[in-house]
């Protein structure tokens, strides 16, 4: 009889186990993929046509996008996905020379565009475990930087060369130069959202530069210690800390992202930035009235200190998504700053449902054509404006 119960304790035992091994399986394979698929959408909508004189420019275009969350994902980069927005031969397919990289540390829970507290659950914190970060990454949020960054870095060295990533004003020139010998040739830029990175400690600084990042995000949805953003229960302007962080980002030669920052925060960047700053990634109001977006008066702003505007393709930036609402926020820009001071700002795989994803972007081109704008406009906007701004900002940068 004892033996008898003994057998069947063992055999519960090894059932348990068992099902606790296919749970544990079940969560770090098939959990990042379900939660990518179901954030990350492309909507099922018809493509526009693309005529032989958008193809043709497009084709002669340096295209460049200031904003996309790629390496937040379980996915290979240099292998074409069946989920998500964005990978290497997408890249290539839409002809997209120069892909900014935003890393993203901590979002909170019911994360929303009005009130978000800084001591929210943070979500990061299941997706990283789930897609099996490092262990320094599950709880500090300047390791998860160093992470991501480190997972584009792999991505380049696997790349045969076809892959680099940008980090001083000489390297977009000689990038620029290559790709127009060799079109296929794709280029990224680290950047992260929000300095809350940053954990508090300007020091921190030095090791995301050293890490390869070259443009930051001052907040993301929730106010840091730097100061306040949009999304913030407080929205105050910049700390002291932050107006020493921004001090020391632009002489070291960091670009200063102001997306998703306060409108206070943006007065006091503006009013004391000796360069060009981005907002990399919004929408306009003059098109869609939404609080994520800018209004003319900070156009205005971003235009007086040489700066640029990169227009997201997702709702709230644009609240019709698709080809037709981003041109149409696009022209708003450019008619009322001028189209040296906008770009591309995508937001793909943020968390954002579009209409199309990288390899669609030649669309952008015909849409813009359709607009009215003229080609050496459209140049600007597709991307020579962002390798402007970096071979002035970035280090040995013009100033």
């Amino acid at each position: 009889m004892t033996r008898t119960n003994g057998a069947r304790g063992s055999a519960v035992a090894r059932a348990l186990g068992v099902a606790l091994l296919a749970a544990l399986v079940l969560f770090f394979t098939l959990v990042p993929i379900l939660v990518e698929r179901g954030t990350n959408r492309v909507l099922e909508v018809a493509p526009i046509a693309v005529g032989e004189r958008a193809r043709a420019l497009h084709a002669d275009l340096f295209v460049a996008d200031l904003h996309a969350d790629s390496l937040l994902w379980h996915r290979d980069l240099l292998q074409r996905g069946d989920r998500g927005h964005v990978d290497l031969p997408r890249l290539r397919e839409g002809g997209v020379a120069l892909q900014v990289f935003g890393v993203v540390t901590r979002t909170p829970a019911g994360q929303n565009y009005d009130h978000n507290p800084a001591d929210a659950f943070d979500m990061i914190t299941l997706l990283a475990v789930a897609q099996r970060w490092p262990v320094s990454a599950w709880g500090s949020l300047k390791q998860r930087a160093l992470w991501q960054a480190e997972r584009l870095r792999r991505v380049a060295a696997s790349s045969g060369g076809t892959f680099r990533i940008l980090e001083s004003a000489a390297d977009v020139r000689r990038f620029a130069a290559d790709r127009r010998a060799e079109p296929r040739l794709t280029a990224g830029l680290l950047a992260i959202e929000g300095l809350h990175a940053l954990e508090g400690d300007p020091a921190n600084l030095d090791d995301l530069r050293a890490a390869g990042f070259r443009m930051l995000g001052l907040a993301h949805f929730f106010d840091n210690e730097l100061g306040g953003s949009l999304h913030g229960m407080e929205k105050g302007g910049l700390t002291p800390l932050g107006r020493q962080v921004v001090t020391a980002m632009q002489a070291g030669g960091i670009v200063v992202d102001l997306a998703h920052s306060s409108p206070a925060v943006f007065d006091d960047v503006l009013a004391m930035t000796t360069r060009p700053v981005v907002v990399s990634h919004t929408g306009v109001r003059g098109t869609c009235d939404h609080v994520r977006n800018l209004s003319d008066e900070q156009l205005r702003g971003i235009a007086a200190v040489g700066g640029l505007v990169g227009i997201g393709y997702w709702d709230a930036a644009v609240c019709d998504v698709g080809v037709a609402g981003i041109v149409r926020a696009i022209v708003h820009v450019a008619r009322t700053i001028g189209a040296q001071h906008v770009a591309l700002g995508s937001d793909f795989d943020g968390a954002t449902t579009v209409a199309f994803d990288t390899a669609g972007i030649p669309m952008l081109t015909q849409g813009l054509l359709d607009a009215g704008l003229s080609e050496a406009e459209i140049r600007l906007i597709m991307g020579d404006n962002v390798r402007r701004v970096l071979e002035q900002t970035l280090p040995g940068g013009e100033g």
